[in-house]
């Protein structure tokens, strides 16, 4: 077993900002059509699970316009108008093509974002997708501009692969402003920011990497099987073979578990991404969510079991770079 540790906060890359070690991901916080938002839970329950998040220490939360189309940002905001501590907030700009004022709308974008978040200034805003047609300069020069604005903190980006964080990087560094982070998708199910070679790079450049479904939007909980999928939506992208593959790493997940005091498969594989050195959100729909998400932290896999969850993981004896 290894040693319990302090959670300690972590640098947002250079921007001179810290949080949490884990985060809380808001996807789900008003998402009617994906994740059935009050269908099985309720804006009740998102307000049980973001007091309890801060209760634990866990302060920053991340969301994006188009979550619920607003939804998501107006429900955060809500909670933080009735909240006395510090909260830290990420949420993204969705660069659509046709936003018909290119780079001036990313700051209209951001400007509406405040006003559901109910804040002067988020501690970071980042590029959703790098889509075109408009170039990755236009929209990192974009976010350089509501830094000098004072609307934003710190700024990253999201589903970037390494040669267009590179070029983020570069513009942004022009205007004296450091990319702070890149958000993706990263689990023990989805390791291809090892194997692209986007977490070494993120670790060179000292840019934080935000890891986006960390629990595989469930699967590693435990609670899905080929037998019994997902609902919803999620049933059609989480097939059989998805599911099948899950299997034995939720097994190991729940055997290196009890060494620690009967820590859940979900809290396992938390602690393994950030032992990766990334920054986890899980998405919360309730206070037991919260509770089980915040066990992640306060202890530390050994190497060895880190080695273990790779090999099982592993998708086709891949190496990650």
């Amino acid at each position: 077993m290894s040693q319990q540790v302090p959670i300690e906060s972590v640098a947002l890359g250079k921007s001179g900002l810290r949080i949490p070690p884990l985060g809380i991901g808001t996807w789900a916080w008003g998402d009617r059509f994906y994740w059935g938002y009050g269908q099985g839970y309720t804006k009740a329950d998102l307000e049980a699970s973001f007091k309890t998040s801060l209760a634990a220490g866990v302060n920053f939360f991340d969301t994006a316009e188009i979550y619920g189309r607003g939804r998501s940002e107006s429900i955060l905001g809500s909670f933080i108008k009735d909240w006395d501590g510090h909260v830290l907030v990420a949420t993204k700009f969705m660069p659509y093509p046709w936003r018909w004022w290119r780079r001036r709308s990313l700051l209209t974008a951001l400007r509406a974002s405040l006003d559901r978040l109910g804040v002067a200034q988020v501690d970071l805003y980042q590029v959703h997708w790098p889509l075109p047609p408009f170039s990755l300069d236009m929209w990192a020069n974009a976010l350089a501009d509501v830094v000098e604005a004072g609307l934003a903190r710190a700024v990253g980006v999201s589903n970037y692969n390494p040669s267009q964080m590179r070029r983020a990087y570069e513009v942004l560094a022009r205007r004296d402003v450091p990319l702070a982070s890149n958000q993706v998708e990263f689990s023990l199910m989805h390791r291809g920011p090892e194997y692209s070679g986007l977490l070494a790079a993120c670790r060179d450049m000292d840019v934080t990497l935000i890891a986006y479904s960390p629990l595989a939007q469930g699967v590693l909980t435990g609670k899905y099987s080929p037998e019994t999928p997902p609902p919803g939506i999620r049933r059609l992208r989480k097939r059989r073979a998805y599911l099948a593959r899950a299997q034995p790493i939720v097994a190991l997940l729940g055997e290196i578990g009890k060494a620690y005091g009967d820590k859940t498969p979900a809290q396992v594989a938390l602690n393994w991404v950030i032992r990766k050195g990334a920054v986890p959100i899980p998405g919360t729909k309730n206070a037991q969510h919260a509770e089980e998400d915040v066990g992640a932290l306060g202890w530390r896999l050994t190497d060895d079991e880190v080695a273990q969850l790779d090999e099982v993981s592993g998708v086709r004896k891949r190496k990650p770079v």
